[in-house]
């Protein structure tokens, strides 16, 4: 999926649940569930086609995900209200 819609993580704010992910290499997406606190890490989820495999999932640090992975950007609405 080349999406010109990812940018950089900057800031751990950015980091919700529910936000896709995709890795700075590859052209795999995920989708970011919560913060564990005992395992100090977001679990990622993989995405296909939309679909959400919550049979699998891996835990990855703060760090590592503003090291190597990209963050879906803001949906700007860009109507004009009347």
């Amino acid at each position: 999926m080349k999406n010109n819609n990812f940018e950089a993580i900057f800031d751990a704010y950015q980091l919700v649940s529910g936000a896709k992910i995709k890795g700075k290499k590859q052209d795999e997406i995920f989708e970011l569930g919560i913060y564990d606190a005992l395992k100090r890490g977001y679990t990622l989820y993989p995405l296909e086609h939309g679909v959400k495999y919550d049979d699998f999932s891996v835990i990855i640090s703060e760090k590592e995900l503003k090291t190597n992975f990209l963050i879906e950007g803001l949906k700007v609405n860009t109507a004009i209200a009347a």
